[in-house]
């Protein structure tokens, strides 16, 4: 199952900023950006069955040379993470529904955006996470649809794809990946559950409805 960790990669690698975007960027002090949180609604996650394990802070932390002088920039990103218990069977009882919800600052200077996040596809997204996450495997593309998030018609795709746990079991699992800019963040949301509980379908596309930005951290 994609961990907290991989997720957490996928904020870190959208805030890669390179030094030819900062050339505006001089002076002294650190310029600091940071993402309001992001979170499902409380109601619509319990009655999904899914618990939340709270909001975290992540923070990139770069220094560039610019114009002959260091420049450091700080972005400070949110992630908070649902997991929901499922039985499946023969594997029994396991935490293997994530539903997770990145907030990330789209770091604007000079009116230009700096995170590339806000350029990147779904199918982008989904090939981050596989490349930070060695346990998902076969991902491919399933479907597509139009979700209201935010106020706004997000794209969610969906992906078919193969978890490996750390007992070396094998289970086939649906992805939904969806992004949408809000305010001055860029909200990503992730929900990843086994495939023979498709009816799980429903539950994650209702939590990118229920997301709230900003939420109390």
């Amino acid at each position: 199952m994609v961990s907290n960790r991989a997720l957490a990669a996928l904020a870190l690698t959208a805030l890669v900023l390179t030094s030819g975007c900062l050339g505006v960027l001089t002076g002294e002090e650190s310029l600091r950006f940071e993402s309001d949180p992001a979170a499902t609604d409380a109601t619509a996650a319990s009655s999904a069955g899914y618990e939340t394990n709270g909001t975290r802070t992540l923070e990139v932390n770069r220094t560039f040379s610019v114009a002959g002088q260091e420049r450091r920039v700080v972005a400070s990103n949110h992630i908070t993470t649902y997991e929901k218990t499922l039985d499946l069977g023969f594997f029994g009882e396991a935490k293997l529904g994530v539903f997770t919800v990145i907030s990330t600052p789209a770091v604007e200077v000079a009116g230009e955006t700096l995170n590339p996040i806000g350029d990147y596809s779904n199918d982008r997204l989904v090939r981050l996470v596989q490349s930070e996450y060695q346990g998902l495997s076969d991902v491919e593309q399933v479907s597509s649809r139009n979700v209201q998030i935010l106020g706004e018609q997000a794209n969610v795709t969906k992906y078919s794809a193969t978890a490996t746990f750390a007992n070396n079991q094998q289970v086939d699992v649906f992805v939904h990946v969806t992004k949408v800019r809000h305010g001055d963040d860029f909200i990503v949301s992730v929900g990843v559950y086994p495939q023979q509980l498709g009816g799980e379908e429903d539950n994650i596309l209702e939590l990118m409805r229920a997301i709230e930005h900003p939420a109390e951290a």
